[in-house]
């Protein structure tokens, strides 16, 4: 793993916008969050492949308006072998060289994926395509994910996909470093040996964070729902507060290891900017390795 900060990848996720407003307020955002030179850019879908036009639009747009590379979000639910061989060809040809690839979740009256049931066969059916044309991102749960039967099970789904040929993985947001780090000594005791960047959540709205963690299954530990929730309507203590949590759980992560971090932006740049200045990570953005 790194050693320093200076040497680590450093990324952010944006989500495809909707409607003039959501368009305006993303090029908002970029306009900031480009200046910090991050690594790369994700960009997500929607459910069943609902954004998957807007994906590309947003990745084309990122990649446009910051110079920074851009890696949209891939999923199992995206249809048929062609249809989602043809939108890897569209990426390739839009000088998108790195893919974030996801088993995705199910939309409502769906009971499985399409074609792909796994992200580790999703990153094989890429790898066979596009051999090492794509740099391949997946996801990571350190407190594991909701759907699976167990934390073995998980682990064993997550060493697939690294077997399978990713070359490094994002994880879900937490709050508890300890989950982050006994996850990596889980998995390199099973041989793997990628990079696993942790994903960070900042925290000023925790009405907005404590619903998305419900979704997710994120962990909020209960002495820091407790303070929150004894704000109140204080605003400025809620967003002061979540500061100063995100920040030292940050320095914890860089301090013991962590290759990097990729930031939940959600198309806003003021509470990731902050992060990324109070951290002082670099502006000159490192290689995406």
């Amino acid at each position: 793993m790194s050693e320093t900060a200076t040497d680590n990848d450093f990324s952010i996720e944006l989500f495809p916008p909707k409607g003039p407003k959501g368009e305006a307020r993303l090029d908002e955002a970029l306009a900031d969050l480009g200046a910090l030179n991050p690594a790369f850019f994700s960009v997500t879908f929607g459910a069943g492949g609902t954004t998957r036009s807007g994906t590309l639009d947003t990745v084309k747009k990122t990649m446009q308006a910051t110079g920074r590379p851009a890696a949209p979000h891939l999923s199992c639910i995206e249809g048929t072998r062609d249809s989602i061989g043809d939108l890897l060809d569209n990426y390739k040809a839009a000088g998108v060289d790195r893919i974030v690839a996801l088993r995705g979740d199910l939309p409502e009256g769906m009971d499985q994926p399409g074609v792909f049931n796994y992200a580790n066969e999703l990153v094989t059916f890429i790898k066979e395509r596009h051999g090492d044309d794509f740099h391949l991102e997946v996801g990571a749960y350190p407190e594991f994910h909701p759907a699976a039967p167990s934390p073995k099970d998980d682990v064993d789904n997550f060493v697939r996909k690294v077997q399978a040929g990713a070359d490094s993985a994002i994880t879900q947001y937490f709050y508890n470093a300890d989950a982050y780090f006994n996850f990596v000594d889980e998995v390199e005791a099973r041989g793997v040996d990628i990079p696993i960047v942790p994903g960070i959540m900042p925290i000023t709205d925790f009405g907005q964070v404590s619903r998305f963690s419900a979704m997710c299954g994120a962990d909020i530990p209960r002495w820091v729902r407790q303070k929150m929730e004894g704000y109140g309507d204080d605003k400025a203590s809620v967003r002061a507060f979540g500061r100063e949590l995100v920040y030292n759980l940050c320095e914890q992560l860089l301090a013991g290891g962590a290759p990097g971090l990729h930031f939940y932006a959600l198309n806003k740049a003021e509470p990731t900017t902050t992060l990324w200045q109070d951290l002082k990570l670099p502006t000159t953005a490192s290689s995406a390795a």
